[in-house]
């Protein structure tokens, strides 16, 4: 049976409805007012709420509001006097499940608990119902070639253990994609899988949103806040581009992989991080250790066990897998009915060399899906890239001489990805690993210098 709050000024009136439902078998918790509400239906799952609209502070009507923010499944049942039918029947186009006139009789209220009840199930099953289809489409790891049968052998046999794992490969490759996949086969999966990406956040905000703060640690700093070590608790910790890590947080990063043990900003009291950590990298982390980006032994904590995604190129014959899963993703999507694709459009995306590996296939399906004129996808619907040039497996590659300078290298190479994107930076960068912002800096950099 699902926890019942009721909520009344009138202690009588909460100490009769209290007793009323816990003889139906019912957990019941009582409020007497509107603040006291919300603190409770933030403190768990509250399956029905059977509140009065008349009372001093929060109204009945504005709990409604935002219990309706709060915790969407709850189902909402206001008790109003004769007199306040139209304010009831506001609550209901508020989302109110029902509303129940006094003075109440006993055999109303119940009945009307129990469908709310009903419907708060219903919706409750629904929810994990559609969590489910949308973990599996998430963790779904499409691949039929050998390196990728392998690779996916391997990680299945580690997912059980708790041993920390490094993922390796090119951007674009679905290093996300196979962390998740871990997670969903191992035993923490009922817990919380967390991201974090260490190249996207700040340095001056990562400490903070790795490990929280308390009240004060800094400016601004009003309540605690809880960093993702604490919100990954029991599941599993995803560091994704661990290389880009500030070096100092890589010290703390490998005080918690050898102690288990880490501090908030601006707090005294040790905690313990009970967590599986992923981390991944599109770099050559012994070359990253060699350049100093990567601590050695923080390397070797997080080497356990190294698995490494190959390129698109390296395993070709997955390339029409891949693009008929995607059609069929964002088909779905977009509510387009696309049987499937030409031969000589599927010819021309196994010919292409994918400098953007999996990620920038996706994008160009559905980009496909989406600018289909009939109900297939033909050669002329892929970026004009594919549908010239020799079609040789080298097409789309950029060559450079050995001790080329790096930031002449950068800028080919972004300036080639643009081309291949027709000028969309949000795409380029996407391919590329990196933010737009840091295309549109690049760009200022070199009008300045011509």
């Amino acid at each position: 049976m699902p926890t019942i709050l009721v909520v009344d000024d009138e202690e009588a009136n909460r100490l009769a409805l209290e007793r009323i439902f816990a003889r139906e078998g019912y957990t019941v918790r009582t409020a007497p007012d509107g603040r006291a509400a919300l603190e409770s239906l933030r403190d768990g799952a509250v399956g029905v709420v059977l509140t009065d609209l008349k009372m001093p502070g929060i109204s009945g009507l504005e709990l409604l509001r935002v219990a309706r923010q709060v915790s969407p499944e709850t189902q909402v049942i206001v008790v109003t006097a004769y007199g306040s039918v139209e304010t009831a029947v506001e609550a209901m186009r508020e989302g109110a499940y029902d509303f129940v006139t006094k003075p109440l009789r006993k055999d109303a209220v119940v009945h009307s608990v129990r469908k709310a009840h009903e419907k708060y199930e219903l919706v409750r099953e629904n929810s994990r119902l559609r969590a489910q289809i949308e973990q599996v489409s998430r963790t779904e790891v499409v691949g039929q070639s050998a390196a990728m049968r392998a690779l996916l052998e391997e990680a299945r046999q580690v997912a059980p253990a708790l041993a920390n794992v490094l993922i390796t490969g090119e951007s674009g490759t679905g290093k996300g994609l196979l962390a998740r996949w871990i997670h969903e086969l191992s035993p923490r999966r009922e817990r919380r899988l967390i991201t974090v990406n260490c190249g996207a956040i700040p340095e001056a905000l990562l400490e903070s949103e790795l490990f929280g703060y308390e009240p004060g640690a800094f400016t601004g700093a009003q309540g605690r806040k809880e960093g993702r070590f604490d919100l990954a608790a029991g599941g599993t910790l995803f560091l994704d581009e661990i290389t880009e890590m500030p070096a100092l947080l890589q010290v703390k990063l490998l005080r918690v992989l050898q102690d288990g043990e880490y501090e908030r900003l601006g707090g005294t009291r040790t905690l313990r991080a009970d967590v599986r950590v992923v981390a991944a990298t599109n770099r050559d982390p012994a070359l990253a250790v060699a350049e100093g980006r990567l601590r050695e032994d923080l390397y070797y904590r997080l080497n356990v066990i190294p698995l490494h995604v190959p390129a698109l190129r390296d395993r070709r014959e997955d390339v029409a897998l891949l693009a008929r899963h995607f059609l069929a993703v964002h088909a779905a999507r977009h509510s387009r009915t696309i049987s499937g694709i030409e031969t000589d459009a599927l010819a021309a995306l196994e010919r292409h060399a994918w400098p953007g590996n999996v990620r920038e296939l996706e994008n160009m399906m559905e980009r496909a899906v989406v600018l289909a004129r009939g109900d297939s996808i033909t050669l002329s619907d892929l970026p004009s890239p594919l549908r010239g040039g020799s079609g040789a497996p080298e097409a789309g590659w950029l060559t450079f001489a050995v001790g080329s300078p790096l930031s002449q290298v950068e800028r080919r190479m972004i300036e080639a990805t643009l081309r291949h994107c027709d000028g969309d930076r949000s795409l380029a960068a996407n391919l590329l690993g990196i933010s737009a912002r840091s295309i549109y800096r690049r760009e200022a950099e070199w009008r300045g210098e011509e």
